[in-house]
Formats: structure tokens, C-alpha cells, sequence
């Protein structure tokens, strides 16, 4: 426990460092590559999904109005 806790405090330190100090990387590392990340996400994100979608075979529970239709009825018998 002791290890975890003197972890815990050291990340907790280098964090406020980095806030104090600012991040570590260039000031305009955003600018050059911030549309080309959020780009490439978008792109991961709907690739995995086109697969999950299409290749893996879930069925999706959809809405069952207009498919189930419902038994005839039966008059009691006399």
C-alpha cells in the first residue's frame, strides 16, 4: 500500500508541475495537428462501427410494431 500511496502522490505532483509550468509539448502542436487527429478519430470511430454493424451478426432488438401479429380470437364455447 505504501508503494501505491508514494505513486499516487508523485503523479499528483507532476500533474500540478505540468499545470504550474505548462504542458510539454510545442504550443502550436494543436494547431498543426489538432483537425488531423480529430479527423482520424472520426474516421476510426465510424470504420469500427460500419464493421460492428455489419459484420458481427447482433441482432438489435428492433421494434417489433407491425411484425407481430396477433392470434385470432376464439369465441368461448356454449
Amino acid at each position: 500500500m505504501y508503494r501505491f500511496a508514494k505513486a499516487a502522490v508523485n503523479i499528483t505532483g507532476q500533474a500540478a508541475r505540468q499545470v504550474r509550468h505548462g504542458s510539454t509539448a510545442p504550443p502550436d502542436f494543436h494547431v498543426k495537428y489538432g483537425n488531423g487527429v480529430m479527423v482520424g478519430g472520426i474516421v476510426f470511430c465510424t470504420a469500427v462501427w460500419a464493421y460492428v454493424v455489419t459484420q458481427t451478426g447482433i441482432t438489435w432488438n428492433l421494434s417489433p410494431v407491425g411484425k407481430v401479429m396477433p392470434k385470432p380470437w376464439r369465441e368461448p364455447e356454449e
